[in-house]
């Protein structure tokens, strides 16, 4: 298991957040996920060999939220 933290732009809600976990959740691989709209951020522990970060990230792009870069 990986767990990564996302920074998250353009949610306005917990309503927001709770859309965000949602769609995480349902990906391949994904064991938990944890949207925080007054953080910014989603917490997300993930089976790498099913799923990767970058297609985790591209699922919150899809549905209107923005990814910046991460400091690695």
């Amino acid at each position: 298991m990986k767990s990564v933290t996302l920074k998250i732009e353009g949610m306005h809600c917990n309503g927001c957040a709770q859309n965000i976990k949602a769609l995480v959740s349902s990906e391949a691989g994904v064991r938990g996920a944890d949207v925080s709209f007054k953080d910014g951020q989603a917490r997300i522990l993930f089976d790498p060999q099913t799923v990767r970060e970058d297609q985790l990230v591209e699922v919150i792009k899809k549905a209107g939220y923005q990814v910046p870069a991460q400091d690695q």
